[in-house]
């Protein structure tokens, strides 16, 4: 290297091991050490300024250092920090699961989350969902057949071993195929690469132009009706709703989630709504919508019976997660001591006081008009921002879904070939892209942009435009 590491950066590299990360690259370089941030914007180490274009890998709302976050952190802390959640209840944890059954109830064609169950982060919140559901089936048809599991092709839960096993992305989970029990899986309606999709590319979002008869919803209802056929039914069904995010930014069509949920339901699947990335406005308004919506499944009028929360829940402040569930699945685990009825399964930070406060200011910031008029005019802006990269010929497809956008690279747009892995296609963007102070990180070949809620039209400018250049100075055009 031309200069010498900056001490933090060295005992990064002696010490600390990154996920997702090939260490051998990493060691090649010095690391960027972000020290401050103050809304979109973050510092490092020394004094370079950056935006952060993914929210911190997909957790912060409202910016960096947010001052109603910052006070409600410093208020609890005046009080007491922690306290355990077995056989202790506290304040802001009892306030906190009120007003999460509160705002998932909000469309009264669907209650019925009345219970929250807290943990610690994504995977976390699956894997109660997951015993939950797995626990419940047992209790109420009987241990046999063992109860099986439903997912989308693409899917990622997390990285806990049951959220593991309810993964489909191959490169993630194989090395650890040992350890996992079977999930089945089901197409996901990736309209840019469906095999049903009969149109030409066009330099629009797939979803726009798809011509198609939802082949892929009857391949759903064919794979419900076989196990229903052999009498192995499915006990639950695990999904993205809106749009699936380590996948790879697949949204899918309207109207697909509200067909292929019935269809489970009439097969007695439970729903189990994986909200980690999508909930809390980063769906957007939807069209037409008369209101702001927190979850992405309140677009399609699909309420499920395990809604799992966390990344940004705290507002991206601190490791907090949530898993909202019905009476009725509370209920079968009621019975006397001696039954052995209990939920076996907890965390030593359940429902944590600092996270706790922290959530709570970060809903009322969210339910607040100038939080809601700022998320819908961001979303606008995001599209309009957006529609310059089609005069790339390496932007095959880009994807918004509210607040969140994926752009696919591709050798050919008009052909939709893909570059390999092997490629660091979406890599080399990105690194291009952190050159000119704009941070994001890619899936595969699909660059990721999802920026917290405060972000200005002159911040995002920026953001769109660095990707704009990256994607010309990698690939040429």
């Amino acid at each position: 290297m031309a200069r010498s590491l900056h001490r933090l950066a060295r005992l990064d590299h002696a010490h600390v091991w990154h996920p997702f990360t090939q260490m051998r690259d990493w060691l090649k370089q010095e690391p960027i050490v972000l020290v401050k941030g103050r809304g979109a914007v973050l510092w490092d180490v020394r004094g370079r300024e950056y935006l952060d274009a993914n929210s911190s890998i997909w957790t912060n709302l409202h910016g960096h250092a947010h001052p109603k976050l910052n006070s409600a952190i410093r208020n609890q802390l005046r009080k007491v920090a922690h306290t355990s959640a077995l056989g202790l209840a506290n304040e802001p944890a009892s306030l906190l699961a009120a007003e999460l059954v509160r705002v998932a109830n909000r469309d009264k064609r669907n209650p019925g989350l009345s219970k929250v169950f807290f943990s610690d982060d994504g995977s976390t919140a699956v894997e109660a969902a997951l015993k939950l559901a797995y626990e419940f089936t047992r209790r109420t048809r009987g241990p046999k057949p063992k109860p099986r599991f439903l997912a989308l092709q693409g899917a990622y839960h997390g990285d806990t071993v049951g959220a593991v096993s309810l993964g489909q992305i191959d490169l993630f989970h194989r090395a650890y195929r040992g350890l996992l029990f079977r999930t089945d899986s089901i197409a996901a309606p990736y309209c840019y690469r469906c095999p049903f999709n009969r149109a030409r590319p066009e330099r629009a979002d797939a979803r726009s132009y798809r011509k198609c008869g939802w082949e892929c919803v009857g391949k759903v209802e064919a794979t419900l009706d076989k196990a229903a056929r052999e009498k192995r039914p499915f006990s639950g069904f695990i999904y993205e709703p809106g749009m699936q995010g380590a996948a790879g930014m697949i949204p899918q069509p309207d109207g697909w989630l509200g067909k292929v949920a019935a269809a489970a339901r009439r097969h007695g699947a439970l729903l189990i709504a994986d909200e980690v990335m999508t909930g809390f406005g980063r769906s957007g308004t939807g069209v037409g919508a008369s209101k702001t919506r927190l979850f992405a499944g309140e677009h399609a009028g699909v309420q499920p019976d395990f809604l799992c929360l966390a990344k940004g829940l705290s507002g991206g402040y601190l490791p907090i997660a949530a898993t909202l569930t019905t009476e009725t699945v509370f209920s079968a685990f009621l019975g006397e001591y001696a039954e052995f009825k209990t939920f076996f399964h907890g965390h030593s930070f359940t429902g944590n006081q600092l996270g706790s406060a922290a959530s709570l200011a970060s809903l009322a910031l969210l339910e607040s008009q100038a939080g809601r008029s700022a998320r819908a005019a961001l979303e606008r802006n995001l599209a309009v921002e957006l529609s310059s990269l089609w005069t790339l010929p390496a932007v095959g497809d880009v994807r918004q879904f509210g607040l969140v956008a994926g752009i696919e690279l591709v050798r050919d747009w008009k052909t939709r070939e893909p570059f390999l892995l092997a490629d660091r296609a979406g890599i080399r963007v990105c690194e291009a892209m952190a050159r000119r102070g704009v941070l994001t990180r890619p899936i595969g070949n699909v660059v990721v942009l999802m920026p917290p809620y405060c972000t200005t039209r002159t911040q995002l400018h920026r953001m769109v435009s660095a990707l704009a250049e990256s994607i010309a100075e990698v690939f040429g055009g």
